[in-house]
């Protein structure tokens, strides 16, 4: 096993570190031979596609990545630098046996990393990406000679990519949208998707930024005041924000208001979907209000743990309509199975297209509870053990408790969800409550029982 190598960096659903500290084209090489020694040994497969997104150390990572792939044998379909989504396509319509795609999602530009997925676009379980994890970390790789070195061919997937639109959309009435790329993946498919649907598109840091200097790659609302500002002055229907590389969404309203994903979610199953007897997945972050305004309307609402994986694998499992994570996922498996954004936008242009109310007015009518989302910084190393910890005490304390994923309490009147980062040295508190002062007492009480507990991991590290 090599040492040098931090198991930190592979995470629940992908592998993420900065560039130069914790990855390096080096690596990446043997990253590309595990992917391929995966394709080969275990699911008995020959080809992968693999894109990667606009940061500046992406082309280094993924060329390397496309050499290890290479030397295993295995043939590599490349969509160059391009918008998840893209990529993700490209895969699926080939029928690739595995999807890779370069990328730090929404982290700041030092950092990157990959995602795998089927060819379907479901996301690799835990144990799958643990056996490319195994492969690398161990150095064992399947090799061709020269004669069976995997073929490489450079693609460009944006013409047909650009078509399955236009194939599933038809707006007859004008919608102006204002569409905040951050001068990430987006740029590179956004601009031209909608504008070929006819959709009247105000173009907010659209041009490529690979340091992204104008826009952090998080699409949270703190970062969106340019695209609220030009939603209210352009008089615009809707906005939308992208992430880093694509694979998450945020609507802001025709009034500037930021909507979280619950809200969102909410709109596209109610007026967005015609079959109300379909299973919607959603994650134990999300909001009490989806339940509560869909289970009426027929929908069967599943819980699931938070990660773009399990979003896709549940979807795929239960024949879902929608998935809806609050972090900004969100898939409708009616166009495909992966989370690429841009089908929310379009598809909450098409509901705004089929209903003579304004997006204000149908968030006007949902009844959402107050909530709060904190972070306190966990090192790696002993975040696990404080979650742990934590389940054993307030499994104990309260009669009401899930451990599905991390602990989550309800209350009379509320409830709080404390949960390890699958992507970064910290810890989250979600709560929601009936009123805000009862917001203000969960999430102060149970803020201190996880510091507490912290601070007392960290004490036995020293």
């Amino acid at each position: 096993m090599q040492k040098d190598i931090s198991p930190h960096i592979f995470r629940a659903y992908d592998i993420r570190g900065i560039y130069q500290d914790d990855i390096s084209p080096e690596l990446f090489y043997k990253i590309g031979q595990a992917a391929g020694t995966y394709v080969k040994k275990v699911i008995n497969g020959k080809n992968l596609t693999v894109g990667d997104d606009i940061r500046q150390s992406s082309p280094s990572l993924v060329y390397s990545f496309i050499s290890g792939v290479s030397s295993t044998g295995v043939e590599v379909q490349y969509t160059g630098t391009s918008a998840f989504g893209q990529t993700l396509f490209a895969g699926w319509k080939s029928n690739h046996a595995l999807i890779a795609f370069v990328t730090a999602s929404h982290l700041p530009p030092e950092w990157n990393g990959i995602k795998f997925y089927y060819g379907d676009g479901v996301g690799l379980p835990v144990e799958a990406l643990e056996k490319i994890r195994d492969f690398t970390l161990d150095d064992e790789f399947e090799t061709a000679d020269w004669r069976t070195v995997g073929a490489v061919k450079t693609i460009d997937v944006q013409t047909k990519y650009k078509d399955f639109f236009l194939s599933k959309f038809n707006f007859k009435k004008p919608i102006k949208v204002a569409v905040d790329c951050g001068g990430a993946s987006m740029t590179l498919s956004a601009p031209d998707v909608f504008k070929s649907l006819g959709l009247e598109f105000v173009p907010v840091f659209c041009d490529p930024d690979p340091l992204f200097s104008k826009r952090p790659s998080e699409p949270k609302a703190k970062n969106l005041s340019v695209l609220v500002n030009t939603v209210q002055d352009q008089q615009c229907d809707f906005g939308v924000a992208f992430d880093g590389d694509g694979d998450r969404a945020v609507i802001v309203d025709n009034t500037g208001r930021v909507l979280p994903a619950d809200q969102t979610g909410i709109i596209l199953s109610k007026f967005g979907i015609a079959d109300k007897n379909r299973t919607v997945i959603v994650n134990v972050e999300v909001s009490k209000a989806v339940r509560e305004q869909l289970e009426p309307l027929g929908f069967n609402v599943k819980q699931i743990r938070v990660g773009h994986t399990f979003l896709t694998l549940e979807g795929k499992k239960e024949n879902a309509c929608i998935g809806i994570e609050s972090s900004g996922h969100i898939i409708l498996p009616e166009y495909f199975l992966f989370d690429d954004a841009i089908v929310v936008p379009l598809k909450m242009a098409e509901v705004l297209q089929d209903n003579e109310k304004t997006l204000s007015e149908l968030v006007d009518e949902l009844p959402m509870y107050p909530t709060a989302r904190e972070e306190i910084d966990c090192p790696d190393d002993i975040k696990t053990n404080v979650i742990e910890t934590l389940k054993s005490e307030l499994t104990r304390e309260f009669d009401n408790t899930s451990v599905l994923d991390g602990i989550r309490v309800t209350l009379d009147d509320g409830w709080v969800l404390i949960r390890q980062s699958n992507t970064g040295p910290i810890i989250r508190l979600t709560a929601e409550a009936d009123d805000e002062s009862s917001l203000t007492r969960l999430t102060t009480q149970f803020m201190q029982r996880l510091q507490k507990v912290i601070d007392e991991k960290q004490k036995q590290n020293l």
